[in-house]
């Protein structure tokens, strides 16, 4: 666990701090497009952030393949070469896409080819779990077709969901934690050495997502850019493909006491196979429904609109960080419940969990204006638009009143694209012109 937790932190490390130096190249470099319709954001935004999670990967890998426990993925298996191939391919083309805005269909022609890349060398589907029935072995073309769909599926569905600040890095964080816990079960609670190439992936997706975010939360000083949501959703794939259809059911079945028996055990992590539901449950949802309202409503399903579930939160008056942080939510719940579930599939108090957290989260969909009461105790671990704010008289007192908008109310502050850092204050650009036209 040391190893994953010190590749992980190599992993964030630096990513957080090429994200900066990436910021400031795309601002040189223009990759900062005008403001389109479906955009929330109010000032144009440089992108190309994925260049730097695509040295944070670089990092990852270079670190865990020095590392003594973690070198033997690289000896025994392949498949760290075969994602780090697709990886360069695909964020290539992401960042092609940053800077030119190449057609949707060169886009789909390039996630396939990847896709083929990493097939190519070893990283495939070689079985499916069938329930009842045990492992169905796979020959090569369907092992490739299954494998090109999910990459596929899963890429987009991450890019689809990349419309809110920070939204696509949390959500693709939290999936890479969950299925962390249970790779890492796997292979470190059963001794399964096949599902130690998807802890690593896992671990390094996590590392990526957390390095960039604190650049990426509301305001956003930075884009991922397509070069960054194709890349960890390729990243993402590459586990699910590397932990489902790798492992050996016969080594399942000895800790399982059958194959029918792993077959069921497994089962909940064996879904992205067929139906990417337990890993990027909201995404896939957001894409499928997007293609079907695309669709029906005779327009490209690769054309974009505001349509999107994040979107509706906005909508119905969710602010811009209550929105992402309820898609965290459900993300979260899906994922661990998922997790959970896998083991102990036969425990009712998990079921009932799982059935109240869901209405806890129904509760805060109809809620958009609510705001929690935080004790005075707590409001530093808070952020600021929770906390009690005082008024002149109340500072003259020393009595504390709480605030009357909430965050989403107030007026959107605004970042310049020269000078903000992720941990710096930023400039307003109406006062900034004020001062221009007095002088």
């Amino acid at each position: 666990m040391r190893e994953y937790l010190l590749t992980l932190c190599i992993t964030a490390a630096v990513t957080y701090l090429l994200t900066g130096p990436v910021r400031k190249f795309a601002i040189v470099a223009g990759a900062m497009p005008e403001i389109r319709a479906r955009d929330v954001h109010r000032e144009p935004t440089p992108r190309l952030g994925g260049i730097a999670m695509f040295f944070g990967l670089c990092a990852g890998l270079l670190v865990a393949d020095h590392l003594p426990n973690l070198n033997d993925v690289f000896e025994r298996s392949n498949e760290p070469r075969a994602l780090l191939s697709g990886a360069a391919l695909i964020w290539l083309i992401g960042v092609l896409d940053d800077k030119f805005e190449i057609d949707a269909l060169i886009k789909l022609g390039g996630q396939m080819i990847a896709a083929g890349v990493m097939v190519l060398q070893g990283l495939t589907i070689l079985w499916i779990p069938v329930p009842g029935f045990g492992m169905v072995l796979l020959d090569q073309g369907q092992g490739t077709l299954l494998t090109v769909a999910l990459v596929v599926i899963t890429i987009n569905a991450v890019n689809f969901v990349d419309g809110l600040d920070g939204l696509a890095a949390g959500m693709v964080c939290i999936a890479a934690t969950a299925f962390f816990l249970y790779a890492y079960r796997i292979w470190y609670g059963y001794g399964i050495e096949a599902a130690a190439p998807a802890t690593l992936f896992a671990a390094i997706l996590m590392g990526m997502c957390l390095g960039f975010l604190p650049h990426n939360l509301h305001p956003a000083r930075i884009f991922m850019g397509d070069s960054g949501s194709m890349l960890i959703g390729l990243v993402l794939a590459a586990g699910a493909i590397s932990a489902t259809g790798q492992i050996d059911g016969d080594a399942l079945s000895l800790n399982f006491g059958g194959t029918r028996d792993a077959t069921h055990a497994m089962l909940p992590v064996f879904i992205p196979l067929l139906m990417p539901l337990t890993i990027i449950a909201i995404p896939f949802a957001d894409l499928v429904l997007a293609i079907v309202r695309r669709t029906w409503n005779g327009k490209s399903p690769f054309a974009a609109d505001r349509g999107h579930l994040h979107h509706r939160l906005l909508e119905i008056g969710h602010s811009h960080s209550r929105a992402v942080l309820i898609m965290y939510f459900w993300s979260a719940l899906i994922g661990f419940g998922t997790v959970a579930y896998s083991v102990h599939s036969a425990s009712m108090w998990i079921l009932l969990l799982i059935v109240a957290l869901s209405a806890v989260g129904l509760v805060l969909l109809m809620l958009p204006r609510f705001r929690p009461h935080i004790p005075r105790w707590a409001e530093s671990f808070v952020p600021p638009r929770y906390r009690r704010r005082k008024t002149a008289a109340a500072e003259a007192t020393g009595e504390t009143h709480e605030a009357e908008e909430e965050a989403g109310d107030r007026p959107p502050v605004e970042s310049g694209v020269n000078g903000a850092t992720a941990v710096g204050t930023r400039s307003r650009i109406e006062d900034r012109h004020k001062a221009e036209s007095s002088s």
